[in-house]
């Protein structure tokens, strides 16, 4: 199976990448995350859970780790957090860094493996120029007996073969035309569905109606902390699949997480309003 998991930035877009990912640790033999920015630590540590995962930082000494001791990483740890180490690792080193990865755990070790890829679109843009085994992860993957999850805040920049491969999708609510425009190429409803605020959706099949709200678009919900910050508290979803299945999701009501998300959204800036 290929999951395309979509939204825009604040919609708590990696919350549920990482609850779908624990659910998932049981159900395959190794689970590998390429976690762009370092939010996924809280699969990894007893602090925040009884840590699944092991996690490792990958710099400047992982671009010469070949695919055959990733895949043996893989098979000692069983389920593995590959974090960037931004300070090391530009975007085309980290696609040489993933594209080992992949090729570890698809082809060197023994069972079932799902592949997450956090921010899909820095490892495969859609200017191209990235390695032939991520390509092969969103095309043939699934026909291994492996597995792929593609998480993007910027549909309109992932290559169009992720999207166009995937089976089933997970999509919340975007600001940006764009990257609307990009997601209605592959659903069977109306892509307004996917315009944030609970706006009015003409033609919204029922199934995808709000109980409380009828045929409107997907909405989040939000508390500002001491900081400044903002907490998404809940968010919205439509899960779609190749075989016609549909259905409007909150996150907070569906999905109870053993692990928490330690991912920060970032210190507000004070501009005086």
């Amino acid at each position: 199976m290929n999951l395309s998991l979509l939204a825009a930035s604040g919609w708590g877009k990696s919350w549920l990448t990482q609850t779908i990912t624990e659910r998932n640790f049981n159900r395959y033999d190794y689970v590998v995350v390429l976690d762009y920015k370092d939010e996924y630590r809280g699969l990894c540590s007893r602090k925040h859970g009884p840590a699944p995962a092991k996690h490792h930082l990958a710099g400047n000494v992982e671009r010469s780790v070949t695919p055959e001791q990733w895949g043996n990483a893989i098979e000692e740890n069983g389920h593995l957090v590959v974090a960037r180490y931004s300070k090391h690792l530009g975007n085309t080193e980290w696609r040489e860094v993933c594209a080992n990865i992949i090729t570890g755990g698809r082809h060197h070790v023994e069972g079932t493996t799902l592949i997450v890829v956090d921010e899909g679109h820095f490892v495969a843009p859609q200017s191209g120029g990235y390695p032939e085994p991520i390509e092969g992860l969103a095309t043939t993957g699934r026909g291994e007996g492996n597995s792929a999850m593609w998480v993007t805040q910027r549909p309109a920049s992932i290559d169009k073969q992720v999207l166009g491969n995937a089976t089933a999708r997970f999509i919340g609510g975007f600001e940006d035309h764009n990257d609307l425009s990009s997601a209605e190429e592959t659903l069977n409803y109306p892509a307004k569905a996917h315009s944030s605020g609970g706006q009015d959706v003409p033609g919204l099949p029922e199934a995808l109606h709000a109980p409380d709200a009828g045929a409107v678009s997907v909405r989040k919900w939000a508390e500002e902390l001491d900081d400044g910050t903002e907490l998404v508290t809940d968010s919205e979803w439509i899960y779609s699949d190749d075989s016609g299945a549909m259905k409007r999701i909150r996150s907070a009501e569906n999905y109870d997480p053993e692990c928490d998300h330690v991912g920060a959204s970032g210190m507000r800036i004070d501009v005086g309003v």
